[in-house]
């Protein structure tokens, strides 16, 4: 009879609370033009469509799903930090999102049946007008409707992943990953207290922070590596990861030989910790950066450098990235959560990515929620990804608290039901 219910179990009225994101809507491309800043404030003019600032307040908003039994499930809808550039959506508005909610969303989702996850979401996520929904609606909608299947089914969100996709329950953490944001100095110090397993981001943005030919980049990471000799205790071995948005590029030229040399040397310098380069350069398109990045891949290879690049610019959706992954063009793949849109194909991405044993890296944005990063957790541990984001924010300590805790929760109650499996089944074997 209880079985019969959680099939039963349906969505019968829709919420929407206007949220906040954890870190600011920020204008690439005005940034990249070199516009000062007065504090924390960035002087001058946007460039990118939607932005009235350059650096913008993250809205958000929760949808919450109101279920048939009385419980309210929720997920929350945003964009990434840098919106509106490198392909992605634009902007996120939170009055046009919800108008796009209302008119589109609602009426799919009352009555939908939550047990199952997979199809739930297929019917509330299908094309509209033969294009897709926003890819922050698709986001956050399936996010509530992964915790209404797993409320349903009285189960964590990463067991019904499980189920849905059919792997193996997992026993293993997965490596933290920790952003610096522009406050690097004392960021870092921060994550090798908390012993972050990769870090530090390093959010090297500008001429003024790679400096010429690389060189102001080169000894913030060798300043990295001198913290974490004096503090960071004789059995910590993190990997070095920064984001260069694309200056090696801009500052050394694209020639990918040039790029893996710049990268080769760097790592040698670092070593022996291991080395992640993210963007090393923007070849402007994702067919350009495919190729690029192939290149790059190789002249690393040839010249027997363990250092690694990670795709984020240009690889954006689920096809972007298994385009990356099936064409060599990268180690490691960030699968950018917001960018990705449904979650499905976040699960989708890692699964890809570990089938053709490249990195997958389950990213986001600091600009995520709480809520975000909560299911993001559950999607890395389910599928075993190889690396993922302390997000949100860019204080280090609210993100690896909301995910680390989050993992070290679901761990923790994944043993305890596995133990309890196998003491029943010893009980009834006497």
């Amino acid at each position: 009879m209880s079985h019969h219910s959680t099939d039963n179990i349906k969505i019968i009225d829709v919420l929407l609370a206007p949220a906040n994101g954890a870190f600011f809507y920020d204008d690439q491309l005005a940034i990249r033009s070199g516009v000062d800043s007065d504090g924390f404030i960035y002087k001058g003019d946007p460039i990118t469509s939607g932005f009235s600032n350059i650096r913008m307040l993250a809205g958000a908003l929760s949808i919450g799903l109101i279920l048939s039994d009385g419980t309210i499930v929720w997920g929350d809808m945003m964009s990434v930090q840098y919106s509106g550039t490198s392909g992605r959506d634009p902007l996120f508005n939170v009055e046009n999102i919800e108008a796009n909610t209302r008119t589109t969303l609602i009426p799919r989702l009352i009555g939908l049946s939550v047990g199952s996850f997979l199809s739930a979401c297929k019917t509330a996520l299908a094309h509209d007008k033969g294009k897709r929904l926003p890819l922050s609606i698709e986001y956050g909608v399936s996010q509530a409707l992964l915790r209404a299947a797993a409320h349903a089914a009285k189960k964590s969100m990463a067991e019904v992943i499980c189920e849905s996709f059919t792997l193996s329950l997992p026993t293993k953490s997965v490596p933290l990953y920790a952003q610096s944001g522009d406050n690097r100095h004392v960021n870092v110090d921060k994550m090798i207290m908390r012993s972050v397993d990769i870090l530090p981001h390093g959010l090297i943005n500008s001429y003024e922070k790679f400096g010429p030919q690389g060189s102001t980049f080169i000894e913030f990471a060798k300043w990295v590596v001198s913290r974490i000799e004096t503090f960071g205790g004789s059995e910590y071995n993190p990997t070095l990861h920064f984001d260069l948005y694309g200056w090696v590029g801009l500052e050394i030229g694209e020639d990918p030989n040039d790029i893996a040399e710049f990268i080769a040397k760097v790592s040698d310098e670092l070593a022996p910790y291991p080395l992640n380069i993210e963007c090393p350069a923007d070849y402007g398109s994702t067919d350009a950066q495919l190729e690029g990045y192939r290149k790059i891949v190789e002249a690393l290879k040839r010249l027997g450098s363990p250092a690694r690049i990670v795709a984020d610019e240009h690889c954006n959706t689920l096809n972007d990235i298994q385009a990356f992954v099936e064409h060599n063009a990268a180690h490691i793949v960030q699968i950018k959560m917001p960018d990705v849109g449904s979650i499905v194909h976040t699960i989708e991405a890692v699964l890809h990515c570990k089938k053709f044993g490249v990195g997958a890296y389950v990213g986001g944005s600091c600009v995520e929620t709480d809520l975000s990063a909560q299911v993001s957790t559950h999607i890395a541990v389910a599928t075993q990804a190889d690396m993922m984001l302390a997000k949100p924010g860019m204080g280090v300590d609210e993100g690896m608290m909301i995910v680390g805790n989050e993992q070290s929760r679901l761990l923790t109650a994944l043993k305890y039901s596995r133990d309890k499996v196998s003491h029943s089944s010893k009980e009834y074997a006497q």
